[in-house]
Order: structure tokens, then C-alpha cells, then sequence
């Protein structure tokens, strides 16, 4: 009786992810009416504040991000414009705010990719996992695992301009997909399959597509090349540098670490059909240091320094964290 009792009073929305969860499909949590969110600051290594040196990497700072909004996790893709910055979820939900010299976020916003592959109410059809920006125009691409689906929007994330289901992409796996997606200076696009592998290749790499120009507009037929990550990683995403040199974010899921992270440095000369692209490692996110599912990399020029940010995934788990971190890069 008291059970009975307790559904009757259960909101209409709570009823409607119950009835979606025993459907077997996972229901996407969207952000609710007023944007809350809480910033505290972190070290690079709990325990040890002093420690500010990550391999080539100089830590500037960082933030815990939460919010009592349900929808606010699982963060995959990142986008920052000088003091703008951009957070887009597995659940095509976004975070916009600002953020000055004295860590405090303002002007936060939160709202949701206007469209994607399939319907908004299953988490699946929105798993949107990375994310890459013209920064002459500030039209934006999201990349969509479940579907293998690229999607073109502009500059406000409000309005979508184009999409796309790559033929080369389609036998890549449900969940291992457009993990990392960059656009090149020329208008060419490189994409990084999270674990799709080539075929009759080694198992250790992983299958690159080069795109002649938008893979949104006029079918382009991609090259065919791979990425050979460390032992035991994957791509979870990838940053061009201003020399045209390419940052790639690999992580690795083991115990008892559970996840850490490298960042390795790819030489991109000369790209061409086949090209097995290796890089070499700049950064270790081991413990003592701060590790987790890391999916999302952005970099920018302030002043004279390169700085590149970095933002972990808590994989909608209250054991992990939503970390936005700030480096100086010494390359």
C-alpha cells in the first residue's frame, strides 16, 4: 500500500523516464528551467598543491564543475573562445558560460543542440561526443556516435545548416565512433574513431577519415588512414595547434586507476591515403594526479602563451567529476 501510495504522487516527468528506463532505451535528462552551477577550484595533484608541472604542460588552474540540475554530466566536447567557453554532453545538452581571471563562471547558460540523428528523448539518438569550430565564421560540427552522424550549426548552437551519415563511417561501432573530429585550415576534416579498427590492420590502430571539404555538404569521399594511440588507450579527442601539429587526448580505463589520460603530439605533414599517424607523449594524467574520463580538448592563444584546456566526462556517475582544467603548453 505504501508503494502504491508513493508512485501516485511521483511528478508526471519522473513517470515518464520510469516508463522510457523499462523500455530498455536509457532516456535523455534534459536541463531544467534556471541554470545552476558551482565552481571549486582544484590542484593538479590532490595532496600536493605545490606540484604545478605536468610533463610539457604548466597547470594554470582548474575547476570542479556541478549542479543540481540532473541534466548537468557526462561532458564529451569542449569549445573555447577567449573568456567563452563551450560544454556540449552525450546528451546533446550545452553549457555556455564566461569566466575571468578569478575562476568564477558568469553569464551561465544552458541549453541543448537544436537537432541531432533520431528523437531527443532516448540518450542514444543524441550522443553527441565531439565537437570542432571554424574560427572564421564560428559555425560549429558535433560528431554523433550511436549513429555516425556529423552535424553542422551555427556559431549560437541554435540552428542547425547541415548533417551528414558518412558511408566510410558506417560499419564503425555503436559506441566507438566520431570520438575526435578537427577542422583543418584548408576546409579538410579529420575524424578519429574512438575503437572502430581498419580492416586487416593491426588492432592497435584505430581508422582516421580525411574529408576534402565540410563532410555536411556535397557527399565527399574521405582517405582512409589510422592512428596507432600508446598501448592500451584510445582517442577520446584531438586539438589542432596553430603550426599544424595535432594534440591528441587518449584515455584508458583499468584498475585500479580506474581512468587516466595521456596527450600525445602528431605530426600531420603531408597527409595522404594510408598514413598510419603516431604521436609522442607530451602529458601523463596518472595518479597523484588528477584522473578521469577525459573526452574534451580546446586551445587558444593568450597573449604570448598557447594554452590548452581540458574537460573530464563523469559518465553521469557520482563517484566522478566534471574537471575543467587550464594548461600552458611548452612545446
Amino acid at each position: 500500500m505504501r508503494f502504491r501510495l508513493r508512485l501516485l504522487v511521483l511528478p508526471p516527468l519522473a513517470l515518464s523516464y520510469l516508463f522510457l528506463a523499462a523500455s530498455g532505451k536509457e532516456p535523455r535528462i534534459p536541463f531544467g528551467d534556471h541554470p545552476v552551477m558551482h565552481a571549486e577550484q582544484v590542484p593538479l595533484a590532490p595532496g600536493n598543491p605545490a606540484l604545478r608541472t605536468v610533463g610539457r604542460l604548466q597547470y594554470l588552474g582548474g575547476l570542479r564543475l556541478s549542479s543540481p540540475d540532473l541534466g548537468f554530466s557526462g561532458f564529451s566536447a569542449l569549445s573555447v573562445d577567449g573568456d567563452r567557453i563551450t560544454l556540449v554532453s552525450d546528451r546533446s545538452n550545452v553549457v555556455r558560460f564566461r569566466m575571468g581571471a578569478d575562476w568564477r563562471p558568469f553569464d551561465v547558460r544552458f541549453g541543448e543542440l537544436p537537432a541531432g540523428p533520431g528523437i531527443s528523448v532516448y540518450k542514444g539518438d543524441r550522443d553527441s561526443e565531439s565537437l570542432t569550430r571554424d574560427l572564421v565564421t564560428g559555425t560549429f560540427w558535433a560528431g554523433f556516435e550511436s549513429y555516425n552522424a556529423i552535424f553542422r550549426f551555427d556559431p549560437d548552437l541554435r540552428r542547425e545548416t547541415g548533417r551528414a551519415f558518412p558511408r566510410a563511417m558506417k560499419r564503425w561501432p555503436r559506441n566507438g565512433g566520431p570520438e575526435s573530429m578537427v577542422r583543418l585550415p584548408d576546409g579538410r576534416f579529420l575524424v578519429l574513431a574512438e575503437t572502430a579498427r581498419p580492416r586487416g590492420g593491426p588492432v592497435s590502430q584505430r581508422e582516421v577519415l580525411l574529408f576534402p571539404h565540410d563532410p555536411t555538404q556535397g557527399n565527399p569521399q574521405p582517405q582512409r588512414l589510422t592512428f596507432e594511440p600508446p598501448p592500451g588507450y584510445d582517442p577520446s579527442d584531438a586539438v589542432l595547434l596553430p603550426d599544424g601539429r595535432l594534440l591528441v587526448l587518449v584515455r584508458r580505463f583499468a584498475i585500479p586507476s580506474l581512468f587516466t589520460a595521456k596527450i600525445v603530439l602528431v605530426d600531420l605533414r603531408g597527409l595522404h591515403a594510408g598514413q598510419v599517424l603516431r604521436g609522442t607523449e607530451i602529458a601523463d594524467f596518472s595518479p597523484p594526479l588528477q584522473h578521469d574520463n577525459f573526452e574534451g580538448l580546446a586551445v587558444q592563444r593568450e597573449g604570448d602563451s598557447l594554452v590548452l584546456w581540458m574537460v573530464s566526462d563523469d559518465n553521469e556517475h557520482w563517484w566522478q567529476q566534471t574537471l575543467l582544467l587550464k594548461f600552458r603548453l611548452d612545446l
